[in-house]
């Protein structure tokens, strides 16, 4: 077997994406308040989101304003750093890697344990990752880490290796995860629903208290000292406790920070950003990798099935205002389906400009002809159907009002429709949906396959097309330039095909008060709150 301890080549672009620091006096450090003198323990961190999952399964989401608490909850076999891409330490004190890609074999650190008392050992590592493939609709993400998981070998307390039926290279990353992190073996054996109100974990923080769509409360956990090797110290938290509420009003979020009554608060509009600065809160942003937002369709309803409708739909777009009217000013335009903070991401812009001339061209040669409002007609059917969307952000419905806006003009009706951020596994994983509005956050390339394979969940319905080989080929290939080029070929396949249209790369962008200090991102723009402290 080959050894391969914490080494994940990435390309370049990955150690550009660095924390970036404003109107704090900072200049692209890493955390919030770095240069504020000695920590100070204890204290709560009160911090405010938009939206609430429903669920504290860290195995179960993948809303980020949930994942921000449930991220302290949980520890992961290995760590990665976010500047560089490689993997590092924490559970996992070194692992191997066979020369097929099929086999992982790791050690775990000794003395771990959860909160409960049981032992983070080689059998509780086994008993995630064989309980994960039944999760339901729920478990996309880590279910796709795991796609061709054949069991777990344990040979020893601390050593075990993961079996794969094909070979499988982004699973490492995916150790790297919330969506792997490792839960006590008693969490695990529960069904969905009860994990979703109730888990156990090894991390530096333990759910206190959860109220659904109200709040949830961390506590820290005593005695904690086996952190990720990218920790700032080892050992316990700083804060006693951290609140999580949950705010849907922007404006409402805004000022509460500057009241002073909560600490922190994420999904900043473009509209605070002025206010925030000159309150003197700290904005710490950094561009999350992964699919941008965007639109995906569902290819068993006929009206989107046409490429036609779709390639039009993306022409008509005007990405920049888009992004100009709604987004913060940290912001970029989607030039792919990939943000740029992807590892293996491909600008393939000159696809995706603005041109509603041509999208109108497109439905002319396709048989849809304007009717009498400007919506275009053909064979008696208007093109005219819903665009479903997720409450758990500001801007999207703001987005996707504008977009509405600009697809009129091609002749395209879009109907906007909004739903609980709670509802969208089970919207999508059903199919009640045309076309729907997102994103999806992860440090790998391999979010494609896990999102438009027809081989795995196939949510979008994707009919098999040139982009499934590439898909399965990438996940398949060791070596990183290779599969770089195979990946770039899949991202041109699907703007080339219409099947996502993407819009805007998502950017976290926090406020954070000034006695707050210690905050990171990690690499898939998520928190970290175990060096984070506050000054009295």
């Amino acid at each position: 077997m080959t050894v391969r301890r914490g080494r994940l080549l990435l390309p370049a672009l990955l150690a550009a994406a660095t924390v970036a620091l404003a109107a704090c006096g900072g200049s692209g450090g890493s955390t919030a308040g770095a240069d504020a003198g000695p920590p100070q323990p204890g204290g709560t961190l009160r911090f405010a989101v938009s939206s609430d999952q429903g669920c504290v399964d860290p195995q179960q989401v993948g809303s980020n304003d949930t994942i921000y608490s449930l991220r302290q909850v949980v520890d992961s076999l290995t760590d990665q750093d976010p500047q560089t891409g490689e993997l590092k330490p924490w559970l996992a004190t070194s692992w191997q890697t066979s020369p097929d890609a099929k086999s992982y074999t790791f050690t775990l650190r000794d003395g771990v344990t959860f909160s409960d008392g049981t032992p983070l050992d080689a059998n509780a590592v086994k008993a995630n990752f064989d309980r994960v493939p039944q999760i339901g609709a729920r478990g996309t993400l880590p279910k796709g880490y795991l796609a061709g998981y054949q069991g777990t070998t344990v040979t020893g307390p601390t050593q075990f290796t993961v079996n794969f039926s094909q070979p499988n290279v982004q699973f490492l990353q995916g150790t790297s995860t919330h969506s792997l992190g490792i839960l006590s073996p008693v969490t695990v054996a529960k069904s969905d629903d009860e994990r979703c109100a109730s888990v156990i974990g090894s991390g530096p923080f333990t759910i206190q208290n959860y109220v659904k769509n109200a709040s949830l409360t961390l506590a820290k956990r005593p005695g904690y000292n086996w952190g990720s090797a990218l920790f700032a110290h080892q050992g316990e938290a700083y804060l006693d406790t951290v609140e999580f509420r949950i705010v849907p009003e922007s404006g409402v979020r805004t000022g509460s920070l500057q009241s002073g009554e909560v600490d922190a608060i994420g999904s900043i509009g473009q509209q605070d950003e002025a206010p925030l600065s000159g309150a003197g809160a700290q904005l710490l942003a950094r561009s999350n990798p992964g699919i941008t937002f965007g639109i995906g369709f569902n290819f068993t309803k006929p009206i989107v099935s046409d490429p036609a409708v779709r390639q039009a739909l993306s022409l008509a777009i005007n990405r920049q205002e888009v992004v100009g009217a709604v987004y913060t000013s940290q912001t970029k335009p989607a030039t792919s389906v990939l943000a740029s903070t992807t590892p293996s991401y491909a600008d393939d812009s000159s696809n995706l400009g603005f041109d509603l001339e041509k999208a109108k061209s497109t439905l002319d040669a396709a048989g849809w002809a304007p009717g009498p409002d400007g919506i275009r007609v053909k064979d008696g059917q208007r093109l005219s159907f819903p665009l479903s969307f997720a409450n758990n952000a500001g801007t999207n419905k703001p987005s996707l009002e504008l977009i509405q806006q600009q697809a009129k003009a091609a002749g395209i009706d879009l109907q906007v429709q909004e739903f609980p951020i709670a509802q969208f596994p089970t919207i999508q994983s059903s199919g009640d949906f045309v076309a729907i509005w997102g994103n999806l956050t992860r440090a790998d390339p391999d979010i494609l396959r896990s999102s438009f394979s027809t081989a795995g969940a196939n949510y979008y319905r994707v009919p098999q097309s040139p982009l499934e080989p590439l898909l399965q080929q990438q996940a398949a290939e060791p070596d990183p330039a290779k599969r770089t080029e195979i990946v770039a070929q899949a991202q041109q396949e699907l703007v080339a095909q219409g099947f996502y249209v993407p819009v805007a790369e998502l950017t976290t962008v926090l406020a954070v008060a000034s006695n707050v200090h210690g905050v990171t991102f990690d690499a898939s723009s998520r928190i970290q709150l175990r060096d984070a402290w506050k000054s009295q």
